[in-house]
């Protein structure tokens, strides 16, 4: 709706959505008006205004523009002000009706179809939401608001042009209190269509509420009722074979009666009685006649019948004798006379009209008693017509006759209250009248309802004359009155051309809206309507409270004959012509868009048959005269007052004046304009447009400089506050700041007093004085001891010095610490690093302390093994398969004889040595012959195993170089367990090559390792120095 607000406020929105008010238009002519009409409806802006009068198009779609919050925008606002509603009418209504204190009526006219009912219930609804809310208020609106599901239910029925067709006119005045308060509400209905009740045309329905019985009742009420759920076994249901409608849902429909019955007030007695009625009429249609051999009527289905006396409480004899003879009086003697079946059909059609009828107008009285307001104080009203529009169907009959008289009555109604109101306001405002030609539809109001001339009253003298009156001797009767009135023709006064069109028993009348075709057939029954004396008798008598109260108001023992239905409705059109020329009228005109109930589709010539018939082009014609456009001279020059220099941004005097001078500004010539008392009048739309688009193009200019200054002035104002509120928070601040520095201050004075005081006495005994200075030394010395704790067990040196009071205290955590971590150390250790450790443990025996290549060892880990049995050749692992390999490593011999070194594996096993080379076992070393292992202290990895050597022949000692020296060591002396054998030796190892003969190996430090004979004949090794740690 946003959007819709700001493209009509636009500049170029009047060429694109057209124009919001049809008296602004350039031209008034009807092709200017469907024009503008389309523009809008295709944009989705189904309402514009003639003037106050409010033009709605069906858009046949659900539109978000009557939500809570559209209300709200349009409550008290001016008329003018927003774009068209029906809220912005029903608010101006409620307004001017509290401001003036007098009564109103809105008159929503259309035809079927075109949203006449959506449109009054739109309104109620806007009043519910705009009104004061009270818990009274709030019961008055509910039954306001639930009085129409119970209406349409029992007073629409589906038509060929609308699937919820009002049958019936509604009248409903809202009263209001002098505060604004809707406090109650009374309705008058007008002509129900009750021939619908026992005919209905193919493609129409009966009155709603029999299918939402049959489809919706519950089972246990159907029982009560005697109905089936199925609406083909009932005749008054099945005549229009359209019995199914895919857009009504009678069941649900059902639940909204039965919950809006119990909010007017219609207990569950009267609830029953009501339905019953409902049921006895569907049971009546299913009576049916046959012929006996006098040609008499005969009832063939005593059950409908017995249904039909149950449910209304009254006598089955009776009854049957009252649909099958006629009580004829003779002075004081009564005979019966028999009915023929069509004379028993009529009795029995009129007898299901009357009851339902009678108990549709005591439905509208309870209403009516519900929403009374009893207070007797002055009240205001707002009432509300939703009356049938015109009809033009392809046979129109008596109903469409009333309908379209209704109209007529209305159209001469409204032109009269308009033509008045320009009129008025004209001279109110001192201004000349300049007079409106337009039809003046008195000729055919006075051709239907003139005094024993017109068709009402013709109609009635057919009816009440003696002798076999029917309704061709009724258009002959009109033919001879009639003949030369130029509104009406018939087949007989017609012309040759015109004779074609007309059927023998039609007549037609020239309506304002157009012709109208009726048939005659049928118009003396319909306004007779008469039900015979003995049934109107028994029924007076029934059990049912609602038929007895409806039919005992009724005078049987007169012998006056009651008014014909043409007449009656003449009166009450009289009566409501009464009422509302005493309100002041507001008017809203429906159209529909097209007849096929599509959304989107414009149907232009359905539209422009609309707008004549509706009159909206003299109500325009009207409007535009002299004058398109008019204003309160205070709303002129509060709109346009930029555009001249003098009269803004303020006029300081009189607001006539300051129009006057703004008008000669803009440059307006004498007979674009007139001044009256209170508003300004302008000729031309034209002029008008001039002005706005001047405004449009003024309002941005304003703006820029609106947004300038208050920019500027917001800008300096946030400044000064921001600047005030700095000075406060600063000096709040320092305040605070200093109080704590001198709470911090006195606070540390005490504090520093008291920790000399503890120092100087620290060596005595825990006092008073010197318990906080102990504590703070106690905290300071464990707080610097938990950030320096010895990371590692090894680590013998960091522990914190302790202060003299806890000497003793650090000795017990000094000893937990490292108890801790030494538990912490062994609970880590794995099977694999437990071997790991108990080797190096064996390694650390042998070597530490006495060879300079072991600190380096540690912290290398021993391997299982340094070659793989894949790495060992096949023919030598067949040759020791008897012994279990421990340990291989590889190693470099040096020969007895000369020294020369030579690449071997050495494979340890459980009992020997093995020295391989390649396939071969070059030697075979028996842990039982080794005697002893030599190593120096150097870093070199030299190795001399010393065997025991008896036999000359036998080979001498071994001497090795291994890089792997302290691993291997370590697995020899587990394995061959020769802990003790090993021996770490300085300077020089003799050597035994073979028995009785010996040689040396001697060690030396250098820069780089090497191994080589010396001049000697010994084998000299030279190894690098240890580094230091």
């Amino acid at each position: 709706m946003q959007g819709q607000l700001d493209m009509e406020g636009a500049l170029t929105a009047r060429d694109r959505v057209g124009i919001q008010d049809f008296v602004l238009l350039d031209e008034t002519t009807e092709v200017a008006f469907l024009s503008n009409l389309k523009k809008r409806f295709s944009n989705d802006l189904i309402y514009t205004y003639i003037g106050t009068l409010l033009v709605s198009v069906n858009p046949y779609k659900e539109l978000d523009i009557y939500n809570k919050k559209q209300m709200e925008l349009y409550m008290g606002i001016n008329f003018f002000e927003l774009p068209p509603h029906i809220y912005a009418l029903a608010d101006n209504a409620y307004q001017t009706m509290l401001t003036e204190f007098n009564n109103h009526f809105i008159l929503i006219s259309g035809e079927s179809g075109a949203g006449k009912t959506e449109a009054s219930k739109k309104i109620l609804q806007y009043y519910a939401v705009s009104c004061p809310s009270t818990t009274l208020l709030n019961t008055v609106r509910d039954k306001m608001l639930m009085s129409n599901p119970v209406l349409e239910a029992f007073g629409n029925a589906k038509t060929l042009k609308n699937d919820n067709s009002s049958r019936f006119g509604k009248y409903m005045d809202i009263q209001f209190d002098s505060q604004g308060d809707a406090v109650g509400g009374h309705i008058l209905n007008y002509l129900l269509e009750k021939s619908r009740v026992v005919h209905q045309n193919h493609g129409e329905r009966n009155f709603h509420i029999f299918y939402q019985i049959v489809e919706g009742g519950e089972e246990n009420l159907l029982h009560q009722l005697g109905l089936e759920r199925d609406v083909q076994h009932y005749n008054y249901l099945t005549q229009g074979e359209c019995a199914i409608v895919s857009s009504i849902n009678d069941r649900n429909d059902w639940k909204t009666v039965k919950n809006a019955l119990q909010i007017i007030n219609i207990d569950e007695i009267n609830t029953n009685h009501l339905f019953g009625i409902v049921a006895s009429v569907l049971h009546l249609g299913n009576v049916q006649f046959d012929s006996d051999s006098k040609g008499h009527a005969l009832l063939n289905n005593n059950a409908e019948l017995r249904w039909v006396s149950n449910l209304l409480g009254v006598d089955a004899h009776g009854l049957q004798e009252g649909l099958t003879y006629r009580k004829i009086e003779a002075r004081k003697d009564q005979i019966l006379s028999p009915f023929t079946v069509d004379h028993a059909i009529y009795a029995r059609d009129a007898l299901a009209k009357a009851i339902y009828g009678q108990t549709f107008t005591w439905l509208v009285s309870r209403i009516n008693q519900s929403m009374e307001n009893k207070d007797t104080s002055r009240k205001t009203v707002i009432g509300l017509l939703d009356i049938y529009g015109f009809e033009v169907f392809y046979v129109n009959s008596f109903e469409q006759f009333c309908i379209n008289y209704c109209n007529e009555k209305l159209q001469q109604l409204f032109i009269q209250l308009t033509l008045k109101a320009e009129q008025e306001e004209y001279e109110a405002e001192d201004i000349e009248w300049e007079p409106v030609q337009f039809f003046n539809n008195k000729i055919i109001c006075d051709l239907v309802e003139e005094k024993h001339r017109g068709i009402i009253s013709i109609l009635d003298e057919e009816c009440l004359r003696p002798g076999d009156a029917t309704d061709l001797t009724f258009l002959e009767r009109l033919e001879e009155k009639m003949g030369n009135h130029p509104h009406f023709v018939t087949h007989k006064l017609a012309d040759k051309m015109t004779r074609k069109t007309l059927e023998r028993g039609d007549f037609r009348l020239l309506h304002y809206a157009g012709e109208v075709t009726y048939c005659v057939v049928g118009f003396l029954d319909k306004n007779n309507d008469l039900l015979y004396r003995n049934i109107k008798d028994l029924i007076s008598q029934s059990k049912n409270a609602i038929v007895r109260e409806c039919f005992s108001t009724v005078d049987s023992d007169s012998r006056r004959r009651p008014e014909t239905v043409a007449t009656q409705f003449k009166s009450s059109l009289l009566k409501l012509t009464e009422i509302l020329m005493a309100k002041e009228a507001w008017y809203i005109r429906c159209l529909k868009s097209n007849e096929s109930k599509q959304p989107g589709q414009f149907d232009e010539a359905l539209i422009r048959h609309q707008v004549k018939y509706l009159g909206l082009m003299e109500h325009l014609r009207v409007r535009r005269a002299g004058f398109a456009y008019r204003r309160k001279y205070e709303v002129f020059l509060k709109r346009y007052k930029p555009l001249c220099p003098a009269t803004w941004p303020h006029w300081r005097g009189v607001p006539a004046d300051g129009v006057e001078v703004l008008v000669q500004h803009l440059g307006y010539l004498p007979n674009e304009y007139k001044m009256g008392r209170t508003k300004i009048f302008i000729r031309h739309p034209r002029t008008l447009y001039a002005t706005e688009d001047a405004f449009e193009k003024c309002k941005h200019e304003l703006a820029t400089r609106l947004q300038a200054k208050y920019k500027g002035y917001r800008a300096k104002g946030e400044f000064k506050k921001q600047k005030e509120a700095a000075t406060k928070i600063e000096t709040c601040w320092r305040g605070v700041q200093a109080r704590k520095e001198r709470e911090r201050r006195a606070w540390a004075v005490k504090v520093i007093k008291k920790f000399i005081k503890g120092y100087m006495e620290r060596g005595q005994a825990k006092s008073t004085d010197n318990s906080e200075y102990l504590a703070f030394v106690r905290q300071s010395y464990l707080n610097r001891l938990k950030a320096n704790l010895p990371k590692s067990v090894l680590d013998k040196t960091t522990w914190l010095s302790p202060p003299v009071v806890l000497t003793e205290t650090s000795e017990i955590l000094r000893k937990l610490h490292y108890r801790l971590m030494v538990r912490k150390y062994v609970r880590g250790i794995t099977p694999q690093k437990k071997a790991q450790l108990q080797l190096k443990l064996i390694t650390s025996s042998i070597f530490k302390g006495k060879k300079d290549s072991y600190p380096q060892s540690v912290a290398q880990p021993f391997v299982d093994t340094r070659i793989s049995e894949q790495d060992i050749n096949m023919r030598v692992l067949q040759m020791i398969r008897n012994e279990h390999i421990k340990y291989s490593v590889p190693v470099i011999k040096y020969d007895r004889n000369g020294f020369k070194p030579r690449p071997r594996q050495l494979i340890l096993t459980q009992t020997a040595a093995y020295v391989i080379e390649e396939a071969k076992i070059k030697e075979r070393v028996l842990y039982t012959s080794l005697k002893g292992i030599s190593v120096s202290n150097l870093t070199d990895g030299i190795i001399v195993f010393h065997m025991t050597c008896e036999d000359p022949k036998q080979k001498g000692d071994l001497v090795m170089r291994c890089d792997h020296l302290f691993e291997f060591l370590t697995k020899l002396s587990v394995i061959a367990n020769k802990q003790n054998a090993i021996k770490v030796v300085q300077g020089s190892i003799k050597i035994e090559i073979q028995a009785g003969k010996e040689s040396a190996v001697d060690f030396s430090a250098g820069q780089e390792p090497m191994v080589y004979k010396a001049k000697n004949g010994h084998l000299m090794v030279v190894a690098t120095r240890a580094r230091t740690r």
